[in-house]
């Protein structure tokens, strides 16, 4: 084989690994602000890939984001010359075909064609993976090769706290570090905790005389972050401000959190009708929130002011199963809970009332699609911190107050109660309804669509 290529063999990977012009557009997408799995589907590989390069790579691009040269084949060249190869071509032929050199194009059929059987097979997926793992020009990491300059970075990142006198302060005992992002809400090991950028500039005044004594900021969080690096321990990490354990690139900050809020369910979709208040069944909703994580659920008809409050018990296991990120939640407000409580309240309700909901941007109706499908009320989020948006249900909460004031559990009222305080509201007149009830005037509304279907018929 030696013969053959004209260079050493290459240890075969088995399945040839994806190609870093498509490492390189995850980057670039990873960059706009994309999740990895995101980013993965963007550029067409699995999410299992797309994490391992992102967690590999500790959240950075470790490799030239720019884009290749024309000095350089393409893997598009590679496949026209596989295929133009296993029509018969000859080296000139495919050369002329593709604007190349001839000496370019037997060059890449020698050294890059695959080896597996005895004999050169060009196929592109191999001569692809061959040419950049030839590519690779792996530089060993300046903290590695200069011992005095790591153990000054890992001194200013990991050193003790220690008091004015230099007596030593121990902190909080903390567990022991395993690979993920900050403690939530637990204690943090006390460090000196200089960031990087501060030794980097600190070196200069402290080593002035020393050239070797220098290191960019970004190579400190290289090495921090980047598996392979082999300079700092991954765990100093954790003595960074934000204790992150992957960098978090600059765009993905700028992310909304309401993921489930898209376009088509924005207020700007609803229809015009909504705005006049003439017809009745469009709802307006949102919580009212207590201590120990409770809420009771509100909605509002928007032209006769009528309120239903939901009760929304615990789950099973509150209390009891210890709080988990990512966990499930039981505190009785998670998406599947508020479908489990909204459903049957709405359902009750006669179809005619079942038109619209609008919602503030909240998490807790992430499920709004199924919640959709189970009660055919269309669903509708506000624009972020405009709660003029959804008035009527900003004045009931007001009204609601009086009988769950701020600062007290909510999740001691059962729903019997919770009908009694949504009867005494629906009870009391309203100056907007012309001293009405908004009991009265939802019955007239309903008196009079009856009415007018049974002429209509």
């Amino acid at each position: 084989m030696k013969a053959l290529t004209g260079r050493s063999p290459m240890k075969s990977p088995g399945a040839p690994a994806l190609r870093r012009e498509v490492e390189r557009e995850f980057w670039r997408e990873i960059a706009k602000g994309l999740l990895g799995e995101e980013a993965a589907a963007a550029v067409g590989v699995s999410q299992a890939a797309g994490a391992r390069w992102f967690r590999q790579r500790g959240g950075m691009p470790s490799i030239d984001l720019a884009p290749l040269s024309g000095r350089y084949l393409s893997f598009q060249e590679r496949e026209e010359i596989a295929l133009f190869k296993a029509q018969g071509a000859g080296v000139r032929e495919i050369a002329r075909q593709l604007g190349r050199a001839p000496s370019t194009i037997s060059r890449e059929l020698r050294r890059n064609a695959a080896t597996r059987g005895g004999k050169l097979d060009y196929r592109a997926s191999v001569a692809q993976w061959k040419a950049d793992l030839l590519a690779l020009r792996p530089k060993e990491a300046k903290l590695v090769t200069n011992q005095q300059l790591r153990e000054y970075v890992q001194e200013r990142l990991s050193g003790h706290v220690r008091r004015s006198d230099g007596t030593l302060v121990h902190g909080p005992e903390t567990g022991q570090w395993k690979g993920r992002n900050k403690p939530h809400r637990q204690d943090r090991k006390w460090a000196l905790a200089w960031s990087p950028e501060q030794i980097s500039h600190r070196l200069k005044i402290d080593f002035a005389e020393d050239d070797s004594m220098r290191i960019s900021h970004e190579a400190i969080y290289q090495a921090l972050y980047i598996e392979g690096r082999g300079a700092l321990k991954r765990e100093l990490v954790a003595c960074l401000r934000t204790g992150r354990a992957l960098r978090v690139p600059r765009a993905r900050t700028g992310r909304k959190s309401w993921a489930h809020v898209t376009p088509d369910v924005m207020i700007s979709e609803r229809p015009a009708e909504v705005e006049d208040r003439a017809v009745p069944g469009h709802w307006e909703g949102d919580l009212i929130i207590g201590l120990q994580r409770s809420a009771i659920g509100t909605l509002v008809e928007r032209t006769t002011r009528f309120t239903m409050l939901v009760h929304l018990p615990r789950e099973e296991g509150y209390g009891v199963i210890p709080r988990t990120k990512n966990g499930p939640a039981l505190a009785g407000y998670g998406a599947l809970s508020m479908n489990k409580a909204l459903a049957p309240a709405i359902t009750t309700l006669p179809e005619q009332l079942r038109r619209s909901l609008t919602w503030d941007r909240g998490k807790e109706l992430s499920q709004h699609a199924e919640l959709k499908l189970e009660t055919g009320v269309a669903v509708y989020f506000a624009d972020p911190h405009s709660p003029w948006q959804r008035g009527t249900n900003e004045n009931t909460n007001g009204l609601l107050r009086q009988y769950f004031p701020k600062g007290t559990d909510l999740s001691r009222w059962s729903a019997d109660e919770l009908q009694a305080v949504a009867h005494a509201l629906n009870s009391r007149p309203r100056k907007t309804l012309g001293w009405k009830t908004p009991a009265e005037a939802l019955n007239e509304h309903l008196h009079s669509q009856e009415a007018g279907v049974a002429t209509t018929g």
